[in-house]
């Protein structure tokens, strides 16, 4: 495997964050006041990065997350509606976070008096932050937290902290395993790059494997896949990386789960209609540069805390303009129950074989159960090919109409485009919001 190795390595992003540039991370629930302070930052350092994270739109942070990458934190105490003396003491709790600057009320002293009593940099007023004293606050923060880090790198504890099975992975922190397969080992880490939780996915050479090298080139194909494409319903890839002749890809990571979860615990029509919609935007753009997915299912289709969606695992996708299908001619990948008649008789498959799946998973969000049902695999995909299209109860007969042309039998009888598809669900859309 060292020949793909190296020819793939020189375009490798490295995982290390450069100790030039400042990182600062705004923990505030008011845009306002989260603009006012990059603006601040940057006259400080104009190279320096911000990011703005408001809990009430994206979530409190993972219990494992410890700003790794990051300088100085900039804590709003209106936080989550005047929580911050809460976060104050959690994030203080997790071991090696960065300084903390804290933003209290200039109209309560005794508050300000406690704050400045933790372990924090500087206790500044939130109504009129002055600027030198912002800016002093700023850099011995970032002197601290570089002292920290330099001795931090060199340890035992450090280096242990990044390894991720047989390999060790520079920039990330280990946090715990979450699955071991056949072709890859999947952990759950922070990473100093992303300054995020991440999923790190990495390439096990299977035992068995007879062409390790096509094996480790189709692990690389997912990541120049979904690394191209910029879409909110898209999952984030945030590095590549090889260590140790192993490849890993570092993904954004989903606290919430997949929509396997919300389906059980019903959905409202309107809602799977609206999750319908973001499944074909994203679609839309992934057909676009020429990508299928082929497995799309609810366990590929994740939660965001501000209640987007993403789709992710493009283990099983497939670039049309690819001469050659890396899993073999006539060989069936993916899961029966969402197959199209044409992708579970092994032919040759286009973008409304996609827009089928995603046929079966409205049809599960509306009624919580799938439309095909057999004793073995084999069975499901024959009613796929032949068993009439099941009907909806009254109450939501108004979705029958898109859910006949997502599940039609010839693909000719399909909508031609995911984008064709999402307009016919923004029509849907326009009627409910006018009753």
């Amino acid at each position: 495997m060292s020949s793909v190795v190296s020819s793939v390595a020189g375009r490798a992003p490295s995982t290390t964050q450069s100790q030039s540039t400042p990182r600062l991370l705004i923990i505030t629930d008011h845009t306002e006041l989260g603009r006012s302070l990059e603006h601040h930052a940057s006259v400080v350092w104009p190279e320096i990065e911000c990011r703005v994270h408001a809990p009430l739109v994206s979530g409190r942070f993972h219990s494992a997350f410890t700003a790794l990458g990051y300088d100085v934190v900039i804590l709003d105490d209106r936080i989550e509606r005047g929580r911050g003396e809460e976060w104050l003491e959690n994030l203080l709790r997790r071991e090696d976070f960065p300084p903390i600057v804290y933003l209290a009320p200039g109209d309560d002293p005794a508050l300000a008096k406690r704050v400045a009593a933790r372990s924090v940099i500087d206790v500044l007023m939130r109504e009129r932050i002055e600027h030198r004293r912002f800016a002093s606050a700023l850099r011995e923060a970032v002197h601290r937290r570089r002292q920290q880090l330099a001795l931090q790198r060199t340890s035992a504890q450090t280096r242990a902290r990044s390894t991720f099975g047989p390999i060790s992975i520079r920039g990330h922190r280990f946090v715990r395993e979450i699955a071991v397969g056949g072709t890859s080992m999947v952990y759950l880490a922070e990473s100093e790059r992303a300054g995020e939780m991440v999923v790190l996915k990495v390439l096990r050479e299977a035992p068995e494997s007879r062409d390790p090298q096509a094996q480790f080139a189709r692990f690389l194909q997912e990541y120049e896949l979904i690394s191209s494409i910029r879409h909110p319903n898209v999952v984030r890839i945030y590095d590549l990386g090889i260590a140790d002749d192993h490849a890993y890809i570092a993904m954004e990571h989903f606290p919430l789960g997949d929509l396997r979860g919300h389906i059980a615990s019903v959905l409202r029509p309107t809602e799977a209609l609206a999750y319908l919609g973001q499944m074909a935007g994203a679609l839309q753009v992934v057909h676009e540069v020429g990508v299928l997915h082929r497995d799309l299912k609810p366990g590929n289709i994740m939660m965001r805390a501000d209640g987007s969606i993403a789709l992710i695992d493009f283990g099983l996708a497939k670039q049309v303009s690819l001469d050659g299908d890396m899993t073999g001619t006539g060989e069936i990948f993916g899961t029966p129950y969402y197959m199209s008649p044409e992708q579970g008789h092994g032919h040759e498959l286009d973008a409304r074989s996609d827009l089928y799946s995603l046929g079966v998973i409205f049809f599960e969000m509306l009624l919580r159960r799938k439309p095909f049902l057999a004793a073995n695999p084999m069975a499901v995909l024959y009613m796929h090919g032949n068993a009439p299209i099941p009907k909806l109860e009254a109450a939501l007969s108004r979705y029958q109409p898109i859910l006949d042309r997502l599940l039609a039998k010839d693909r000719a009888d399909r909508f031609a485009s995911a984008g064709q598809l999402l307009e016919h669900v923004r029509q849907l859309q326009a009627e409910d919001s006018r009753q």
